[in-house]
C-alpha cells in the first residue's frame, strides 16, 4: 500500500499547498462531476435528507442543494471546508468538518441520499474496506447510495491513488444490505485526450 493509500493527512496538505489555486487540486472541476446532474434531475429532492460524503470544494453538495436535498456536506480537510464556505457564501449547504471513520453519532442511518464521488478510490487496503462499511451506515433505511467512480476491470493493476473500483468492489455494498436500483457506465475524456472508464450506480437500503 502506498503512503498516500495509509495517511490521510495528505488531502489537507494538498489543499494548503493550493493556496487558493484551485488549478492545484486535481479533483476540483469547480462543477458537479459528470453524471450527478443527470441523476438528480430524475431524482428531485423534495425536501429529503442528502449527505455529501468527501466534499472537496462544494460543487457536487452545491448540485444536491439545488436539486432540493436538505444537504449535509463533509470533508476530512478543514483547508477545504473554509474554502467551500467561501466560494459559496449564501449555501444552504450545511457544511461539516469531520472524519468518515469517526463522524458524528447523529448521522448513522440518518439519510435518505448519501453520495459518494472518488473518495472510496482515493484510498487503499483496510482504510479502503473500512471506507465502504462507514459511508453505507449513513443510509436510512429505504434511503438511496450514489456512487460515482473510475472503475477497472477485475485484477487489473493500478498505479494509484486514484485505484479505480473493480466490479468485486462495488459488489460489497450488495453485501451490506443494498439492492442495485441502476447502473450507467460511460467514459470520459481525461488527462492527455485517455478515455477513462466511470461508473455510476445507486443503490436503495433494504
Amino acid at each position: 500500500m502506498s503512503d498516500q493509500g495509509r495517511d490521510l493527512g495528505w488531502f489537507d496538505e494538498l489543499y494548503q499547498g493550493a493556496d487558493g489555486d484551485t488549478g492545484q487540486v486535481p479533483w476540483a472541476d469547480l462543477a458537479p462531476k459528470a453524471g450527478l446532474p443527470e441523476w438528480l434531475a430524475d431524482h428531485p429532492g423534495e425536501g429529503r435528507t442528502a449527505l455529501d460524503v468527501g466534499c472537496g470544494l462544494g460543487d457536487n453538495a452545491e448540485a444536491i442543494a439545488a436539486a432540493g436535498y436538505a444537504t449535509t456536506a463533509f470533508d476530512l480537510s478543514p483547508r477545504a471546508i473554509a474554502w467551500a464556505k467561501q466560494r459559496f457564501p449564501t449555501s444552504p449547504v450545511a457544511y461539516r468538518q469531520a472524519d468518515l471513520f469517526d463522524p458524528p453519532a447523529e448521522w448513522v442511518g440518518a439519510f435518505d441520499l448519501v453520495h459518494e464521488c472518488f473518495t472510496i478510490q482515493a484510498l487503499d487496503g483496510d482504510l479502503r474496506r473500512n471506507a465502504m462499511t462507514a459511508i453505507a451506515s449513513f443510509v436510512a433505511p429505504g434511503g438511496r447510495l450514489l456512487i460515482i467512480t473510475l472503475t477497472r476491470g477485475e485484477g487489473a493493476d493500478a498505479d494509484g491513488p486514484p485505484w479505480p473500483l473493480m466490479p468485486s468492489e462495488i459488489a460489497t455494498f450488495d453485501r451490506l444490505g443494498f439492492t442495485r436500483e441502476e447502473e450507467h457506465p460511460y467514459d470520459l475524456l481525461r488527462h492527455h485526450g485517455r478515455s477513462v472508464p466511470h461508473l455510476r450506480v445507486c443503490f436503495r437500503r433494504d
